[in-house]
């Protein structure tokens, strides 16, 4: 009696998988949503320090929106 063949099954297309893309982060804010902003007081406007504002180019996300 002769061996019986057997065939693997052929490999899953790759190409149709979905694949996970991670989006790029906006160069401002660095991906985090948030820059820094100096604050100024006084007639001369002398800088006294920093606070974190809302990132103007991505809105807040981190992501890149021109990518």
């Amino acid at each position: 009696m002769a061996t019986k063949r057997t065939t693997s099954k052929p490999p899953k297309n790759l190409a149709l998988d979905p694949v996970a893309v991670e989006p790029a982060s906006c160069q401002p804010c660095g991906g985090t949503g948030n820059v820094a902003i100096t604050v100024r007081v006084g007639r001369k406007r002398r800088p006294v320090g920093q606070q974190d504002g809302l990132c103007l180019n991505c809105l807040g996300s981190g992501t890149d929106p021109n990518a």
